[in-house]
């Protein structure tokens, strides 16, 4: 495992406090998750939109009664200098028939107008992509921002794996808590469901599938697969959108992060050699505590699943090299 080189904790973060940058559906659907979890104690909202930004703190604020106190507010980028992560998920929307590529030209021009002010403010806390197509996002923002890569984290596929294990759970009528799976490489159209080292406590999911009286593992894999990744797809043709799923994946990695918790999560970050890929970010499971990512985990691939990783990475540079990254 390669083994990140961390800061010592700054005396001038507030461990307390998150900052949230854009609040369209899924920005206010996550400070909606963040408000409920009670992680932290105070939420500044920042949007291009400073009258929506304001409208969605007063509306998640009349709700802090039923949950924990909190101060939740609408401000500017001097509000984020102290905050412990900066969460991004601003950026244009996913349309019906495109691909979360598709968004990158938009996206990437609206990042370059973003990060310089997150980085000209010497912030100290972790940053936490979420805006699609977030393995390039958080690519851009990595060598914008200048800050050290266990710092820039992106949400990745860690909502693919949330689908892959649920939709596993209901495929074999187990609680998905049970389900040990991965989906890694792009989150997007290229993305790998690492069958060779998913399991059930432990029972490797091909056995576990033969208990529960299934025996066409191919046909049923694959089927799965497909659904996981055409899942954004096929929620966005039905309600325009999706953000209740991506908003508790980003309180899964904040509670990871804030309470240092070690946790393994399918994070983007950058490659190192590993699998013979360099120099681009990939979602990959790494174990997530209070500095960000500590440790990026080898997990056990098959030479299809490696060849197929190589592909997914080789896309996302052709991506990088069209917008000059």
């Amino acid at each position: 495992m390669e083994k990140f080189q961390v800061e010592k904790d700054c005396g001038c973060v507030n461990l307390r406090k998150v900052a949230m940058i854009g609040c369209g559906f899924v920005g206010s659907a996550s400070a909606f998750s963040l408000m409920q979890s009670g992680l932290f104690s105070e939420m500044v909202l920042i949007d291009a939109d400073k009258k929506k930004a304001e409208g969605e703190a007063l509306d998640i604020s009349h709700g802090v009664p039923f949950a924990r106190p909190m101060k939740i507010y609408a401000g500017d980028y001097d509000d984020i200098v102290d905050a412990a992560i900066i969460i991004i998920t601003a950026g244009a929307n996913q349309k019906p028939d495109e691909t979360r590529l598709d968004l990158v030209h938009k996206n990437i021009g609206i990042f370059k107008s973003i990060i310089p002010e997150i980085a000209k403010r010497d912030c100290k806390g972790i940053l936490l992509v979420v805006s699609n197509p977030v393995d390039i996002l958080t690519y851009t923002a990595l060598k914008l921002s200048g800050f050290e890569e266990n710092r820039v984290i992106g949400s990745g596929t860690v909502l693919d794996t949330a689908r892959l294990k649920y939709m596993l759970g209901e495929h074999l009528q187990v609680d998905s808590r049970s389900v040990h799976a991965f989906i890694i490489g792009e989150h997007g159209d290229s993305e790998i469901a690492a069958w060779s080292s998913a399991n059930v406590s432990g029972i490797a999911v091909d056995d576990f599938c033969e208990m529960r009286g299934h025996y066409q593992h191919d046909e049923a894999t694959e089927m799965i697969a497909e659904k996981v990744k055409n899942s954004a797809y096929d929620i966005i043709s039905k309600k325009h959108a999706t953000y209740y799923g991506i908003a508790m994946a980003v309180r899964r990695i904040c509670e990871a992060i804030l309470r240092d918790e070690k946790s393994i999560l399918p994070i983007s970050s950058m490659m190192h050699g590993e699998y013979g890929i360099e120099d681009i970010v990939l979602s990959m499971p790494a174990i997530v505590g209070k500095h960000g990512i500590e440790n990026r985990v080898p997990i056990s691939l098959d030479q299809d699943e490696i060849r197929r990783l190589k592909e997914s990475a080789d896309i996302l540079k052709d991506i990088l090299r069209q917008n000059d990254l």
